[in-house]
């Protein structure tokens, strides 16, 4: 078996990034492709949130990883999809919930700090990344990504911020938080053109309330819809079949996601 990037160097960790949007550092850490050392190109990047639930299974939910570097190694050597960077942004614990949700529940008492965090990813994480290694600086190349409450937090970054994240990765969002204030927010928005190309699923038995949970993720597939993007053309939408909520579920789809938004050239 080959080894993980954290084996052979190509898993770099810059811990306690600062930033003047929000109170709390996060480490970040950074996949990089077979070959990047000895290649001199550039590549797109995706920053995906929830960043220690990505590669190493000591710092992630469970004790179980997404293994996204082995995925993202596997496809790129069999041709597959391009070479990239993935950029996981530490999640800040107790904060997670503030900073990932677009709106504050009143019932909760807590959430509403998204539109902050994308400041901080368009506005500070990226132009870190871009300093730091060799990227692909414009939209078509830079992807936000995420699962649960982490999609949403990608979603408002592709919202806010179109010319700087051209593409979107949202498993299994939580439609649900706010009363579904997110459809709101979307069906509220002035259409954008361009809009980020997206990737949207969900499982089919995620939890006691699955039945829901498909309900909510069609609701935002069709509240997308309404704003212009359209299936089979810059949207896929899927339901993968007995897959739950949790970490092994995401990595088990993220290959396909890596597929639909950085093919092989």
């Amino acid at each position: 078996m080959a080894p993980r990037a954290k084996d052979d160097g190509r898993l770099r960790l810059h811990p306690r990034f600062p930033s003047r949007y929000l109170s709390t550092a996060r480490h970040i850490a950074v996949y990089l492709p077979p070959g990047y050392e000895t290649s001199g190109a550039r590549y797109p990047v995706l920053y995906l949130q929830d960043g220690q639930n990505l590669f190493d299974p000591a710092t992630a939910f469970g004790g179980h990883d997404w293994r996204a570097d082995i995925t993202a190694d596997e496809l790129i050597l069999r041709g597959k999809i391009e070479p990239l960077i993935l950029t996981g942004i530490y999640n800040t614990g107790v904060r997670r919930i503030s900073e990932y949700t677009p709106t504050r529940d009143r019932r909760l008492r807590k959430g509403g700090k998204a539109a902050r965090y994308a400041q901080m990813l368009a506005r500070e994480i990226k132009p870190f990344i871009d300093q730091t290694y060799r990227t692909r600086k414009a939209a078509a190349d830079t992807a936000a990504g995420g699962s649960s409450l982490g999609a949403l937090a990608a979603l408002v970054a592709g919202m806010d911020y179109p010319r700087v994240f051209g593409k979107l990765a949202l498993l299994s969002p939580s439609v649900w938080w706010d009363d579904r204030s997110i459809l709101r927010l979307i069906e509220a928005g002035t259409p954008r053109q361009p809009h980020p190309r997206i990737w949207l699923d969900t499982g089919t038995a995620e939890g006691r309330s699955a039945a829901k949970v498909v309900a909510d993720a069609r609701l935002l597939r069709d509240a997308l819809a309404g704003k212009g993007w359209r299936e089979g053309a810059d949207l896929h939408y899927e339901e993968a079949e007995g897959h739950a909520h949790n970490e092994q579920a995401w990595g088990d789809r993220f290959g396909r996601v890596l597929e639909y938004l950085f093919p092989a050239r």
